[in-house]
This record gives C-alpha cells, structure tokens and sequence, in this order.
C-alpha cells in the first residue's frame, strides 16, 4: 500500500473513533441530566376541563388476595404514602387530575435513586379512579409485582414500586 492510502485509513480511523467517543458522551449527557424541557405557558381553561388520555387505560384487575387488602376502588384515595425507599413515612395529598412522578426536579414526587428516570410515570385520576401510567421508563413501574405496561388502574393499598421507593394510596 502506498503512503497516502495509509495515511487516509489512519485519518478514518480516528474520524470513526471520535464519533464513537462523541456518541458515548452525548448518551452519559442525557441519561444524567435528561432532555430539557420546556414549560407551556399557562392556557385559561374552564375549571371542568377535564384529562383525557390518548391511550385508554386497561380494564381492572380482577381480584386476587394480593389485591384484597382494601377496596377495589381507589376513587376515594385522597394521599399517597410512601411504604418502602429514601422517602419512607412521607404522605402527600393528591391532586385534582395526576401526579407526576421521576427524577426531574419538575415531577410531582421526585425520587432520586439511580433506578427511576427523569420522567418516570404519571398517576392520573380517571373515571373510576386513579390510573398509574409508565413512562416510557428504563426500569420499568410495578403494581403489585406486575410490570405496568399500559395505564392500569391502581387499588387503594396496594403497592405501586418505582426504582427503590414503593407507594400505596390510602384514603
């Protein structure tokens, strides 16, 4: 081979390395610090507006005797209450429509743990009562020990866990 071909090769390979490092680096960059975003500004609404979904969320589990420890209907839960994790004993009051639950600083509830995403999952108050809906998460949120995939309806008392932290909601 003659000079300048090696010359190009070593030239393409360091382009190729160096591309290879930039990937790397922008992956490390999102995963720790996530993708920014932005706020909307405040839009005047009608206070009955209310939350629609774009997904339905899935039919109610039937009852099994891990689920029967309190009333199949969530509707009147009025708090949340961390059972297990950092945030252990802490009670929070729900709110009207969702909560949003993650690592961002912008969520509802935030848990920082290294298992939980900036944009975890979202509670979301539905027709007949409270509705837990992943999103998109690396790690995934279970309900009772089952991986939620899509919005599933939560009953009061039992555990919901994402990263370390498990929650219930209580009336």
């Amino acid at each position: 081979m003659g000079e300048l071909t090696l010359l190009v090769l070593r030239i393409g390979f360091l382009v190729i390395l160096w591309a290879f490092v930039f990937a790397i680096v922008y992956a490390l960059r999102s995963d720790l610090f996530g993708q920014r975003v932005r706020r909307m500004p405040a839009v005047a609404s009608p206070p009955n507006t209310q939350l629609r979904p774009s997904v339905a969320p899935a039919a109610p589990r039937p009852a099994s005797p891990t689920l029967s420890r309190g009333s199949s209907s969530s509707i009147d839960a009025t708090r949340l209450v961390i059972v297990g994790g950092a945030k252990e004993g802490l009670e929070i009051d729900l709110p009207a429509e969702q909560l949003t639950i993650g690592r961002s600083s912008e969520s509802g509830l935030v848990i920082r743990d290294d298992y939980t995403s900036t944009h975890h999952a979202r509670l979301l108050k539905w027709a007949d009562g409270w509705v837990i809906q992943d999103l998109d998460s690396t790690n995934g949120t279970f309900l009772d020990g089952t991986r939620v995939i899509v919005p599933t309806h939560v009953p009061v008392n039992t555990p919901v866990k994402i990263g370390t932290s498990s929650f219930e909601l209580r009336r």
